[in-house]
């Protein structure tokens, strides 16, 4: 295939995006059928098909049941605003995950021990095998599922102390850093990766979207003299939010 040539569903796909972008075919709008693709176009069953299954995948387009495929409403990305970690009245987890003070936001949460896998292990420079206490949170942002959130903590380092539970105690519900310096534990470093990957159909499930379209995964760990003391993956729709990050000028 010569240089820059486009295979046949490509084409088709990329007119039918532009005319979906262009509000041609506004949201909830029924998407040509494969006999009408074949025939304005001129391409076989085949071609259609596939072009009809690259909207899909890029989320455009949407099947109902016994109805067809339909334009998908795309919604409006919201702000996931990251600062580092912070002290003081209001550290609360959802506070730590989203550094926009102007929107409201609640959680779910439990834990359980576990043992730490190797990534866990690795990320926390502790033993596979090795006791973690290992916490899941369902944040929501004006009433909506926003984001997942997996922590883990070595029980080495929490166990037996006021602060094992994240949620539970004299600190529940205290941010990664005051629960720390409560055993003495002085958090000096945070490190944050973001990257992208198909969504789990839990993950779609519990935040309202579509199973293997793309999510951001935020990994963070928080660190004390060098020393891995939480780690954890933020888990959120990529078509529904962005990541804006606040660095300060030193």
């Amino acid at each position: 295939m010569p240089f820059g040539e486009q295979p046949a569903y490509l084409r088709v796909a990329g007119d039918l995006r532009q005319k979906i972008v262009e509000g041609v075919l506004p949201p909830h709008t029924r998407l040509p059928s494969q006999a009408r693709i074949r025939e304005e176009y001129g391409v076989s069953d085949t071609v259609a098909l596939e072009a009809r299954k690259v909207l899909m995948a890029e989320g455009l387009v949407e099947g109902r049941s016994g109805s067809g495929t339909y334009v998908r409403e795309q919604p409006v990305p919201r702000r996931i605003a990251r600062a580092g970690y912070r002290t003081g009245v209001g550290a609360t987890p959802f506070r730590q995950e989203q550094a926009d003070e102007r929107v409201k936001g609640t959680w779910e949460s439990s834990s359980e021990r576990e043992e730490a896998g190797p990534a866990v292990a690795s990320r926390l420079r502790i033993q596979v095998g090795d006791r973690v206490m290992r916490t899941r949170y369902l944040f929501r942002a004006e009433g909506e599922p926003a984001m997942l959130s997996t922590s883990w903590e070595p029980l080495d380092l929490t166990g037996r102390t006021p602060v094992m539970l994240p949620e539970e105690g004299p600190l529940a519900g205290r941010g990664v850093v005051e629960r720390m310096a409560a055993i003495d534990v002085i958090v000096d470093n945070v490190v944050e990766e973001v990257g992208a990957r198909p969504g789990l159909a839990e993950e779609a499930m519990a935040l309202g979207g579509v199973p293997g379209h793309a999510v951001l995964v935020i990994s963070r760990t928080y660190f004390a003299g060098g020393r891995p003391v939480e780690t954890a993956d933020v888990v959120t729709l990529a078509d529904r939010h962005r990541v804006a990050y606040h660095l300060p000028v030193h």
